[in-house]
């Protein structure tokens, strides 16, 4: 511990309390500046403060608001520069407050992988190296930027659903967020804080929609259960409910009044309610307009600003205008080739935007029913869109996991809001326009600085936002070459990349594939690389120029997997065959068939010998490398085989299944040994201990298991992930395991003990992740494209 620290743990419980809690106020209101620049780029103050039961991480970020009064502009030790780099500290902890809430011990982690590059910054970078010199337990370093840094676009994150997150309304006031998900609730969170208050629990199926009346007092859901429902936002209460529509009601409004309520169904209906009795007032369309109606689902809907008018969105990929007192349809609106999903009016009443499946969006003359412009960007369906209260701007949100700002004027797309690592379902701006809310399936809401662009760190984020070590989509491979001087990254944006493993750096971009990468090996003595894609091609790399040696064609079979024999000369690909080619001449040498359909993993023995291939046809198959012969095929899983390996004595064969089983075969004579048992969900994958003597699997079921492959007896199960675990590594010492989950967690394992020694939370589900063959330095791939370098420090190296 440093002097603050072992200072401050010296005295009592009561004096920590009062000495945390007042130390920064007291400094600021003495006008005692210097030292308030001290404190907040102290580690140990943010550790004690994160750490202390009354206080924690929104506390802290509290403490670096107290320079904001104008007056302190006054101050004689006022700086701005100072100022700017606590700000950068406290947008730091912003974006991470959503993990250090639950996993305190990530502050180190979190604070070095966000501001590891902004080396403009004296105080931060004391600040750093404070980090590094405090924390005395193990803990993950981030090596370069790849954890995205403060200052630009995106301000926080809120975590706590556990489905997709559909809907967002955030009340008149602008202080309360209310979110409606696929896990049947709707929560209310503090806005500022990003505390939840509380959670709405009473449908019995996914919640669509939710408004948000105009007095602030009451929240409108509407669900796949049917009903519409009405809650008291001060009490968290419900009031009634609203029955009457026949199937899925998928969207809502309240008129400008806030006496009515507009609902919109799978029933292909609009339904228009008193929100004072609850009572239905009439249906859209009426009966005497029946057959004017949407011919299929209605997805979306709103009031015009003076009430007066209801546009509806309909996947029968149109929008309908009608007169909210009549109920007669005034003009339907065509133009869409797909669903309407959602409809939004400027706030002149003049204009309608529309969101479509057709992955774009339309701009209408909402009295003449004109289509005046198309929106064109995303690569996906659109879901949802919104209008900037002044009505210059367009926000929307796609299934390409974007949300796009759109100039009203110009018609041009001013930025990208990219972070979500799943589909953006919904959209809304805050009423004094200065933050967007995003809300997604990857269960998270995150919120935007809408006024980004003139932001004081405007270019220094741009900077390093450029630096940041990414593909453009989801990293699905990594692989270390055997010197542990490079590291390859495969990627769904169809390219690999190169990167320097000691310093982070891209060496080079390998283009190509017309189609992603889904698998990587590399060559023994490092030299070369494979990576075989969905555009059913092998490519062979020179990896010291980054150069494309030849390419491996068999157009009548796509590739899935890819290995290397030991001594370098042979490659084996497989789809529902193996084909195994000559290195050197690039040449097809033979086939292996035998499987009924796809493989989806290959393993070859430590001698080069023989080749073991795991398939969705429940079996794996030995096959001897030199002839091409099917030696014998491995029966007794009930479900697709999903990974194999090898132990190093090359005697056994560990294959790990959609079954829920691991299984242990004898190689030299194809007999099961045993059947590993406990695992509730299917597993991934399997590896094994250098020294051989231990199976580590990873599974669905969000858990790690350790086996003893001598008596096939579970030794212990690995528990802290809160999804299913992707992958798993070991550390050349044999001593820790590494897990890759989709909870965005990387945790590190004490394998004496099955203890976590360490964890690091990304940004998105991490899929992939491989270890240095010298030392302590891990790779990990994550959903988003970011390809992270971690040193796990303070573990002495076996």
């Amino acid at each position: 511990m440093g002097e603050f620290a072992d200072k401050l743990a010296a005295q009592s419980p009561a004096f920590q309390r009062a000495y945390l809690g007042s130390l920064a106020p007291s400094l600021v209101k003495s006008r005692n500046l210097d030292k308030y620049y001290e404190t907040l780029t102290n580690f140990d103050f943010l550790v004690a403060k994160i750490n202390h039961a009354e206080f924690g991480v929104q506390s802290l970020i509290e403490d670096y608001d107290l320079l904001d009064d104008a007056d302190t502009f006054n101050y004689p030790g006022y700086n701005s520069e100072k100022v700017k780099n606590l700000k950068l500290i406290q947008g730091a902890l912003r974006l991470s407050a959503h993990i250090l809430v639950v996993d305190k011990e990530q502050l180190a982690s979190q604070l070095h992988g966000r501001l590891i590059n902004q080396k403009t910054s004296k105080e931060v970078q004391i600040l750093l190296a404070q980090i590094k010199r405090s924390t005395t337990t193990p803990w993950l370093c981030p090596l370069n930027i790849s954890l995205t840094p403060p200052g630009g676009h995106l301000l926080r994150t809120f975590t706590g659903h556990s489905n997709s997150v559909n809907a967002i309304a955030v009340t008149p006031n602008g202080q309360q967020l209310i979110s409606a998900s696929s896990d049947n609730t709707l929560k209310v969170w503090n806005l500022a804080t990003g505390k939840q208050q509380f959670t709405l629990k009473g449908h019995s199926h996914w919640v669509n929609a939710v408004a948000v009346t105009p007095n602030g007092q009451q929240v409108v859901s509407v669900s796949c259960d049917n009903t519409l429902k009405v809650w008291n936002l001060l009490t968290g209460e419900q009031q009634f409910t609203l029955k009457s529509h026949s199937d899925s009601v998928n969207a809502v409004t309240v008129t400008p009044n806030g006496q009515q309520v507009v609902s919109a169904s799978s029933d292909n209906t609009l339904k228009v309610w008193n929100l004072a009795t609850g009572d239905e007032l009439f249906t859209l369309p009426s009966e005497r307009y029946a057959n004017n109606g949407h011919s299929n689902s209605v997805n979306a809907v709103t009031v015009t600003p003076n009430g007066q008018q209801v546009v509806s969105a309909s996947s029968d990929n149109t929008l309908k205008v009608w007169n909210l007192a009549t109920g007669d349809e005034l003009f339907t609106l065509r133009g869409h080739s797909d669903s309407v999903n959602a409809v939004a009016v400027t706030p002149n009443g003049q204009q309608v935007i529309s969101a479509s499946s057709d992955n774009t969006l339309k701009v209408w003359n909402l009295a003449t029913g004109e289509e005046l412009l198309t929106l064109r960007g995303h690569s996906n369906s659109v879901n949802a869109v919104t209008v900037t209260p002044d009505g210059q701007q367009v926000i929307s949100a796609s299934s390409d996991n974007t949300l796009k700002v759109w100039n009203l004027t110009t018609r041009n797309q001013q930025f990208l809001l990219n972070g979500h690592s799943d589909s953006v379902n919904a959209v809304a701006v805050t009423p004094n326009g200065q933050q967007v809310i995003s809300a997604s399936s990857d269960n998270t809401l995150k919120v935007w600085n809408h006024s980004w662009i003139e932001d004081i760190f405007s270019a220094m984020t741009l900077f390093f936002q450029g630096q940041l070590n990414r593909h453009s989509s989801g990293v699905n491979a990594v692989a270390v070459t055997p010197n542990g001087q490079q590291v390859i990254s495969a990627s769904y944006d169809n390219t690999l990349k190169v990167w320097n493993l000691a310093t982070g750096e891209e060496l080079f971009t390998l283009n190509g594939h017309s189609d992603w990468v889904k698998a990587i090996a590399v060559t023994p003595n490092g030299q070369q690389l494979i990576s075989v894609s969905d555009d059913k091609t092998l490519k062979v790399w020179n990896l010291a120029t980054g150069k494309q040696q030849f390419t491996l064609k068999d157009r009548s079979d796509w590739v899935n997997t890819v290995a290397v024999t030991p001594n370098g000369q042979q490659i084996i690909s497989a789809y529902k065959t193996l084909k195994v080619w000559n290195l050197a001449t690039g040449k097809q040498q033979f086939t292996l068939k035998g499987h009924s359909d796809w493989v989806n993993a290959v393993a070859v023995t430590p001698n080069g010998q023989k080749v073991i291939s795991a398939s969705y046809d429940n079996t794996l198959k030995v096959w001897n490398l030199a002839t091409g012969e099917e030696l014998f095929t491995l029966n007794g899983h009930t479900n697709s085989v999903n990974a194999v390996a090898v132990t190093p004595n090359g005697q056994q064969v560990i294959s790990a299944s959609y079954d829920k089983t691991i299984k242990v075969w004898n190689l030299a004579t194809g007999a099961e040994i045993f059947t590993l048992n406990g695992h509730t969900n299917s597993v991934n994958t399997v590896t094994v201990t250098p020294n051989g003597q231990q199976a580590i699997s990873a599974s669905d079921d969000n858990t790690l298991k350790v086996w003893n492959l001598v008596t096939g007896e579970e030794i212990f199960t690995l528990n802290g992930h809160t999804n299913s675990v992707n992958t798993v590594a070991v550390i050349p010492n044999g001593q820790q395991a590494i897990s890759a989950s989709d909870d965005n967690t990387l945790k590190v394992w004490n394998l004496v003990t099955g203890k976590v020694i360490a964890t690091f939370t990304g940004e998105s589900p991490i899929l992939c992740c491989a270890v240095a063959p010298h030392h302590m330095t891990i790779v990990v791939g994550e959903q988003l494209g970011r390809v992270h370098f971690l040193r796990l420090e303070n573990i002495r190296e076996g």
